[in-house]
């Protein structure tokens, strides 16, 4: 009887940005070898088909993290030098629309700011990243958008903490933003967290980037009263790699509240 065991996915680590977070896709049969890192690859998202470049994984988070990969996230093939081609001139009319559209947002007087703009691989569309701190009417400025590049026009407002994701940078700690590496969402920081920590509380030396308070604020919860260590290191026994108190303290013993 042929053996009919499934053999095991293979996976590769993949961004889609020079401040993008590191994600996992999974590997065709199709798709050939294992592709090496710094290969420009053509993956397949939840928002369609994307140019990345492959980054080194290492081999033990790649065994804890075998089974955390977003079914919509595969490995398509290689990208080709007409793939590169087209990806640099998806970057040309990227920086173009970005510049027509603050432009526009400047003459229509809109209280928004523009983030970033994003061309889609496959041309469908144009995606433009705001803020804004109340509604914004935008219909006449997509009118506008629209006819000047004939495409579809998506307008899309993010938060504050999504625009430092999606822009990138450095901490007070010297290191990569957290948002753009490991953080795989967004939860909830006090200013208890801190007081319960007994750090300064000078606001400029809570807040990150975005102008909001630090993510790193839940990492190190109290343990002055002599109990386990409250973060999410190993000694307090959470394997949680979002962030404790966001559900997943497998053995129970996490001390955040």
């Amino acid at each position: 009887m042929p053996d009919v065991t499934p053999q095991p996915l293979r996976f590769v680590s993949v961004t889609l940005s020079p401040a993008g977070r590191v994600q996992r896709y999974a590997i065709n049969d199709a798709a050939g070898s294992q592709p090496r890192p710094g290969a420009q690859v053509i993956v397949a998202t939840e928002h369609g088909p994307a140019v990345g470049t492959v980054a080194s994984t290492i081999p033990q988070v790649a065994a804890r993290r075998a089974g955390a990969v977003d079914p919509s996230h595969r490995l398509v093939r290689l990208a080709s030098h007409a793939d590169l081609a087209a990806r640099r001139r998806d970057q040309q009319r990227e920086a173009e629309a970005y510049r027509l559209a603050r432009l526009k947002i400047r003459a229509h007087g809109l209280a928004m700011k523009l983030t970033r703009v994003e061309q889609a691989f496959d041309g469908s569309r144009l995606l433009f990243y705001f803020t804004a701190d109340t509604r914004v009417d935008f219909r006449e400025l997509v009118r506008e958008l629209a006819a000047e590049f004939r495409t579809r026009i998506e307008m899309r407002q993010i938060g504050v903490r999504d625009e430092a994701k999606a822009l990138g940078g450095y901490g007070t700690c010297g290191r990569p933003l957290c948002c753009t590496t490991f953080l795989m969402s967004f939860e909830p920081v006090s200013i208890k967290m801190a007081k319960q920590q007994d750090l300064s509380l000078n606001p400029s030396k809570l807040s990150g980037l975005c102008g909001r308070l630090k993510c790193c604020l839940r990492y190190e919860l109290p343990n002055a009263a002599g109990q386990m260590h409250g973060g999410c290191g190993s000694e307090g026994g959470c394997n949680n790699p979002s962030g404790c108190g966001t559900g997943g303290c497998s053995t129970g013993t996490c001390g955040c509240h």
